[in-house]
């Protein structure tokens, strides 16, 4: 298990990440919404401007104040690191 920088001092574990996907769609904003209403939402934009919303496996929905392709590149980079070690 490794934890994924979401900005601001906040982390995600890799293995509990489903999708990163931007906020600005019509479906996403209901996910966000509906999480809201069930109490599933996280918010770990710290006040700013969500430009990310993550989905858990376990149902959770986080909000993040960085970019889905910066958490993106995170997650593949620790998959490509433990790729690495498992060759060796």
């Amino acid at each position: 298990m490794k934890l994924i920088n979401i900005g601001y001092g906040n982390f995600v574990s890799d293995n509990k990440i489903v999708t990163i996907i931007g906020p600005e769609s019509a479906p996403v904003k209901r996910i966000v919404q509906e999480a809201k209403d069930k109490g599933t939402l996280i918010d770990a934009s710290c006040g700013r401007r969500t430009r990310s919303v993550i989905i858990t496996d376990s149902g959770h929905v986080v909000l993040s104040a960085i970019q889905t392709e910066t958490i993106g590149n995170r997650v593949n980079d620790i998959s490509e690191t433990e790729n690495e070690k498992n060759n060796f």
